[in-house]
C-alpha cells in the first residue's frame, strides 16, 4: 500500500494550523476545545435521556435559552450551575480531574 505524503494526522494539522503546544494561540485553541466538548456532552447527555432543553431548564432553575447557549458554547459557565444542571437537570454526577 502507498503512503499519501500529504496526508497529515491530526496532531500535526493542529500543529502546523494553530501553532505547537505551549504557545498562546494553541493554548485559546485548546481551551475553546474543552468548553466545546462540555456542551457537546451536555447535549449528548440531554437527549440520552430523553429530556429536550426546556426540561432540563425547568429541572436545574435555569431556562431553555441558557441550556441551548451552553449546547452551543456561546456562554460560560459557572462551576455552580453547571453542577446543578448535571445533578438536578440531568441526573448525574460530575467528576472532575486535573491532568498535567
Amino acid at each position: 500500500m502507498k503512503k499519501n505524503k500529504n496526508l497529515k494526522s491530526l496532531d500535526e494539522f493542529i500543529d502546523k494550523e494553530i501553532g505547537p503546544v505551549g504557545s498562546k494561540k494553541r493554548e485559546k485553541f485548546d481551551a475553546d476545545y474543552e468548553a466545546f466538548k462540555l456542551g457537546v456532552l451536555l447535549q449528548q447527555t440531554r437527549q440520552e435521556r430523553g429530556l429536550t432543553q426546556e426540561q432540563v431548564a425547568e429541572l436545574s432553575g435555569t431556562n431553555k435559552s441558557y441550556i441551548s447557549k451552553l449546547e452551543k458554547n456561546l456562554k460560560d459557565i459557572r462551576f455552580s450551575t453547571l453542577q446543578r444542571i448535571i445533578t438536578e437537570g440531568l441526573g448525574g454526577h460530575l467528576n472532575i480531574s486535573i491532568s498535567f
